[in-house]
């Protein structure tokens, strides 16, 4: 709301240029937080979206749509609406499948992205972004997912070109400010690329200067069925453990970009979650169950042989059920009603749901996004309001800018943001901090849980407040006697929020 008011009180100071920049950041803030799903090409992302929205609508197999951007959002009727780079509008319906068509029938290089509004329950609360992916993509593709998540480079007018000064639309330098996701949900496979890196470092929340970080972005590790156990050291054999131990592994890998890795299984989720795995199903691998040990374990060796063995479920009904659960989803089902005969279909597919890793994965968006989402956004709209400041060419108005959001960070309502800040600068490494004193930092910034805070979760409140208040008073003598002016700065908010955290223990 501060920052809100900030906008408000500032549009008739600034240039009309930037008042329409501001206008949209205060519409941006009155919005859900907006989410990308991001990450190299074939990674699974459509499927991973789908399962998070719970219905099947993103396209998965290649085609046109795949190429473009895809805002899926909450409104009252479906409908989806290609937005052309003109500012044109087109209305399609969504195709018998209930997807967005995967050809559109329009010039490609025409559009801007796609808009698809959905009577969803996920999206009053969350934007999600389905992005064609960073890598092994033609240069268009690449271009309008860098636009749309704020990480293309500002452009230039060409040649010959009006900069249109005194105009009151967004310029592309303003658009380019206020657009993009403010967190991002990064998707990786079994192994982390030099380029997964370098494409995460991209992704920007609001500006090209505002990196993604701990704060607003996690990785999800796809395809977690498909890892082999035993090229993962510990894992006993068993393909979930190996995942497990390869995220945390991934983790610190790409680490501070990501607040955590989690391991999914993209297709099982999107099955289970959606509607794909159907009562027909469940029979068909009841079937399956009761066919001797020998022979299914022969088929279930791969996909051909499940698919051209000869027995009593028909060889379609198999391709079916491998298309929604691949061969470790029907192994885990087929087990699953060994041990529990009477099951029912919709109890098998809410195991299969367990099984895919889905739950963990929304409960960290919710930790990470949910939870701290007005923080997030704000923080966003700050960058936001800055960088139209500094798009404007206006040195008063610059200043004017920056003396009014100096003002507002002094205020404690305003703790937040400086806590989202303080992090942000640790983790780009604009501020240098001892290992530890980062991991610290990295750890009370980035979660919304006291426990998780502190490093201390199932810690009795009395020993949660304890802790808070030493950490409070080491972090006030570090930044006084121990630190650098910039890691003072840092300090200072860190003892801050200790003590914050003390005062909301004991109230």
């Amino acid at each position: 709301m501060s920052v809100a008011n900030l906008c408000h009180r500032l549009q008739p100071q600034v240039s009309a240029r930037t008042a329409a920049g501001f206008a949209e950041v205060l519409r941006r803030l009155g919005g859900p937080l907006q989410v990308a799903v991001a990450g190299r090409i074939k990674s699974g992302k459509s499927t991973l979206v789908n399962a998070l929205i719970g219905r099947r609508v993103a396209p998965t197999d290649v085609g046109e749509c795949t190429r473009l951007v895809t805002r899926f959002q909450y409104g009252t009727v479906d409908r989806v609406e290609i937005v052309f780079n003109d500012g044109r509008k087109q209305v399609l319906p969504f195709a018998a499948d209930g997807m967005i068509p995967a050809e559109l029938g329009i010039e490609i290089d025409k559009v801007s992205h796609i808009e698809a509004y959905l009577t969803n329950a996920v999206l009053q609360g969350m934007t999600v972004i389905d992005t064609p992916g960073l890598g092994s993509l033609d240069a268009a593709s690449v271009s309008r997912t860098e636009q749309l998540l704020g990480a293309a480079k500002h452009r230039k007018p060409d040649d010959g070109e009006e900069d249109e000064e005194g105009s009151d639309e967004l310029d592309d330098t303003s658009r380019n400010a206020v657009a993009g996701a403010e967190a991002v949900l990064y998707v990786v496979t079994q192994g982390v690329r030099a380029d997964d890196q370098q494409a995460l470092a991209a992704f920007t929340a609001a500006t090209a200067s505002r990196e993604a970080g701990p704060v607003n972005a996690i990785a999800v590790l796809n395809k977690a069925d498909t890892i082999a156990p035993e090229s993962v050291e510990g894992s006993g054999g068993d393909v979930w453990k190996a995942a497990t131990l390869l995220s945390e592994k991934q983790a610190a890998t790409l680490k501070p970009r990501v607040a955590d890795v989690l391991p999914v299984i993209g297709l099982i989720a999107e099955s289970a979650e959606s509607g794909g795995f159907t009562s027909g199903d469940a029979e068909a691998l009841r079937q399956l169950a009761e066919m001797d040990d020998d022979i299914l374990e022969t088929m279930l060796i791969s996909a051909d042989i499940f698919t051209s063995w000869e027995c009593d479920v028909a060889a379609g009904t198999r391709l079916r059920l491998l298309e929604k659960l691949d061969l470790f989803g029907v192994r885990y089902a087929v087990e699953a009603i060994r041990k529990e005969p009477e099951i029912t279909a919709g109890s098998l597919r809410r195991k299969l749901l367990d099984a895919s890793g889905l739950e963990a994965v929304r409960q960290r968006l919710s930790i990470v996004f949910a939870a701290r989402a007005d923080g997030i956004k704000a923080a966003a709209a700050l960058a936001s309001v800055t960088a139209l400041a500094h798009a404007s060419g206006d040195p008063a108005e610059r200043q004017r800018v920056h003396d009014a959001i100096e003002v507002l960070l002094a205020k404690p309502e305003a703790h937040q943001l400086r806590l989202l800040e303080a992090l942000t600068l640790v983790a780009s490494g604009a501020v240098d901090m001892p290992e530890d004193l980062a991991e610290e930092v990295l750890r009370v910034g980035s979660n919304a849980d006291i426990g998780a805070q502190l490093g201390k979760p199932g810690a009795s409140r009395a020993d949660l407040a304890a802790h808070a208040l030493e950490r409070a008073g080491w972090w006030r003598s570090f930044a006084s006697f121990g630190a650098t002016p910039a890691q003072s700065r840092v300090a200072h908010v860190v003892h801050r929020a200790y003590f914050l955290i003390w005062q909301q223990i004991r109230d």
